[in-house]
């Protein structure tokens, strides 16, 4: 990962876009859309920058000037010159789907774009927010963490509340007043081949995203643990564990010559 992709909240804040034309109406734009207000030069309170000019003297001197107001500074269509870059944007408020390639193919994120955009569903917010509404009745229902992620079996492709079901949102109410199985223990083996994470298979890898504990000997390398999902508990451990406790659970066992 070359860059750390973040969503920035605008709503309120100034921005400043130097530069007029196409370029600079299209991030003018994209600001609008997401609350900020915009300014053609610095001041007070601003929180980022955008520079469209042609000129790319201008553009350079424009963009070090903002810079050093402790500014993050876009320069349109000059990857190299940025702090930051902009995505392709799937947009199913509150969801947003953002596609980057680091500057390298404005092309390629937006075909990218196109394909995500006509597999989702246009009500996919809507199922956002009812689950948001919803998170005190899930709290109420089910106490703890664990139990709580079976609303990841929910949001399985072919579940109660898959998100590519434009229905989703609807069914929200019954799921949560169903009966639902209660979290089962569920451990599985991966088979490490080596150290790079790349050469995890799509089962394996899928399997770290999904997992609510992951038990592994202490010379597993760090990088296959950061494919774990963030709140996955790691315990470090010599053997597959005897009990496995509520959730799925894995064990990544390692070759000897590695």
């Amino acid at each position: 990962m070359h860059q750390l992709p973040i969503f920035l909240n605008l709503t309120g804040r100034t921005v400043v876009v130097v530069g007029e034309g196409e370029a600079a109406d299209a991030k003018a734009r994209l600001i609008e859309r997401a609350g900020g207000r915009i300014v053609q030069a610095w001041e007070r309170g601003v929180t980022i920058a955008f520079v469209a000019i042609d000129d790319e003297a201008e553009a350079r001197t424009a963009a070090t000037a903002l810079r050093a107001r402790g500014l993050l500074v876009n320069v349109v269509d000059r990857p190299d010159l940025c702090d930051f870059t902009t995505p392709a944007i799937v947009d199913r408020a509150p969801v947003t789907i953002a596609i980057g390639t680091g500057g390298a193919s404005a092309g390629l994120a937006k075909a990218v774009r196109q394909r995500i955009e006509a597999l989702l569903p246009s009500r996919l917010g809507a199922l956002a927010s009812v689950l948001y509404t919803a998170r005190d009745a899930m709290k109420a229902r089910w106490p703890t963490p664990a139990d709580r992620r079976r609303i990841d079996t929910a949001l399985a492709p072919g579940g109660a509340l898959d998100p590519l079901d434009g229905a989703a949102a609807d069914k929200v109410d019954a799921w949560l007043a169903s009966e639902v199985a209660s979290q089962a223990s569920r451990l599985e083996t991966i088979r490490l081949t080596s150290p790079d994470p790349d050469d995890l298979t799509l089962r394996a890898a899928r399997l770290l995203g999904e997992a609510d504990h992951i038990f592994h000997p202490a010379d597993v390398a760090p990088a296959i643990i950061a494919r774990a999902r963030a709140d996955a508990v790691r315990h470090v451990a010599d053997a597959t564990p005897q009990e496995a406790p509520a959730g799925l659970s894995l064990w990544l066992k390692m070759p000897d010559d590695f």
